[in-house]
């Protein structure tokens, strides 16, 4: 399997974690997590919990935030860059 599909099917997983824990349905829980740590405690938790399991990962919600915000996560042609 190529890594760009299971880098998509990891983020469509982690959108329905999200919306079914009653986020956004195109944001990542990762990124829900670093969006609202500061004013809910769960998402706080969250982050420390999700950036651990992402170890390999440093600053995995942060990034992910940082990707929702400037959609790297979409295709191409949605975007406003159009990388």
């Amino acid at each position: 399997m190529k890594y760009k599909y299971v880098y998509q099917l990891a983020i469509a997983f982690d959108q329905t974690l999200n919306a079914l824990l009653g986020g956004w349905a195109d944001e990542t829980l990762s990124a829900r997590c670093w969006r609202l740590r500061e004013s809910h405690k769960l998402a706080k938790i969250g982050v420390t919990i999700i950036d651990i399991l992402f170890f390999f990962d440093p600053n995995h919600c942060e990034t992910s935030y940082e990707s929702e915000k400037n959609r790297f996560h979409l295709a191409p042609e949605y975007r406003k860059d159009k990388v």
